[in-house]
């Protein structure tokens, strides 16, 4: 595993050995902490960009974003593409 740039190598072996501890479990609950985060960010990012959206054009963006043009027209075919 290659160290990560911005951690010292003392630290990143202190945080594998904490994965560890966690279990299964414990590190799926992290996986989807930081996917919550990242996408709070995402529509945060959005919203700062757009603040005219409202919800439903902030979830269309996302999804735009997340999905690309083509996979976001199949599952909303009766929107328009919004800009993320």
């Amino acid at each position: 595993m290659d160290l990560p740039l911005d951690t010292s190598a003392d630290a990143h072996r202190a945080q594998i050995e904490a994965y560890r501890r966690m279990g299964g479990s414990g590190r799926a609950a992290v996986v989807f902490r930081l996917n919550d985060l990242a996408r709070a960010a995402a529509i945060a990012g959005i919203q700062a960009r757009h603040p005219d959206y409202d919800d439903e054009r902030r979830r269309l963006a996302y999804a735009r974003l997340v999905l690309g043009d083509d996979l976001t027209r199949k599952v909303w075919p009766q929107h328009d593409l919004v800009e993320p």
